[in-house]
């Protein structure tokens, strides 16, 4: 692999994956619509992901080896639920249907924790604790139901046989900055009482208490990239412990869930990401405890 197509590289975690592909020698493009607002690819091509022609005009001229798609609507309350959901459910599409005629070989996509039905839901359905990823899915938000959608045509397109050959969907929780974690968590009381009191907790509860460091989601995309496996495969990323200074063996018991295998230790995430240890040779690196 040497050259790196990244969809949204304006965005947060997209601008983060371009500077984490740039550190390990690879040539880079950021396909984004509207103005150019970093400074890191080799490349910038103005783009409308949810025109399929421009998708394939942009890769093509890119002439990428793999495509990291990050280039969706990153929350449900910023824009009508239609637009939501047709920017997470329409543009992974395009993309890997692009990268199968331009015969890229791999894809990673930017799911989320919400695809599970977490995060922007009234309620959060767990049924199981530590949450993997053969955890049912039960969104119904258009942002969660965008997730899970394209993880669905990933998987379509994984049964394919043809390229793309490798597709990665990752489920990111809450990603953080040094700044979030240093003034958020690190600086800031994240007891119960206190993360109660400031009107966070539930809203911590709902996303199981994870998250995880700006830096460690780009090294996961690289990872990702990077890999070899056949087909579709979808990977938690997570911090190794939780957003709130209380024993995790009591956050679980705050759902009706059965707790598989042994119990929890110490903060340990709620999340197990131990399928991309396994299979990208990936575990983060960050907490804000540090």
């Amino acid at each position: 692999m040497d050259t790196v197509a990244v969809t949204g590289g304006n965005g947060e975690i997209g601008s983060a994956v371009l500077a984490a592909l740039a550190e390990r020698g690879y040539r880079t493009a950021n396909l984004s619509r509207g103005a150019r607002r970093e400074q890191t690819a080799d490349q910038y091509l103005r783009t409308d992901l949810l025109d399929p022609g421009e998708v394939y005009g942009s890769l093509a001229k890119a002439d990428p080896d793999a495509v990291a798609h990050f280039g969706t609507i990153p929350r449900p309350d910023r824009t009508p639920g239609h637009v939501t959901f047709r920017s997470n459910a329409e543009t992974p599409y395009h993309v890997l249907e692009a990268a199968g005629a331009l015969e890229i070989e791999t894809v990673v996509l930017a799911s989320s924790l919400s695809a599970m039905g977490a995060g922007f839901e009234d309620e959060v359905t767990v049924e199981y604790l530590p949450v993997d990823e053969a955890h049912p899915l039960t969104p119904s938000n258009p942002y969660g139901l965008g997730k899970q959608v394209s993880e669905v045509v990933a998987d379509g397109f994984g049964r394919r046989g043809g390229p793309p050959t490798t597709i990665a969907s990752l489920r990111f929780p809450l990603v953080t900055s040094d700044e979030e974690l240093r003034t958020v968590f690190a600086e800031a009381d994240r007891s119960p009482e206190a993360v109660r009191e400031a009107g966070f907790f539930e809203k911590a509860r709902k996303t199981l208490f994870a998250y995880l460091h700006l830096d460690d989601a780009a090294a996961l995309a690289v990872r990702a990239l990077e890999a070899d496996f056949s087909g579709h495969e979808v990977f938690f990323g997570s911090a190794p412990d939780t957003t709130v200074d209380a024993p995790s063996e009591e956050l679980a018991a705050l759902y009706d869930a059965e707790v598989r295998g042994e119990s929890f230790e110490g903060t340990e995430s709620l999340l197990d990401a131990s399928k991309a240890e396994r299979m990208l040779g990936w575990s983060a690196e960050r907490s804000w405890r540090e």
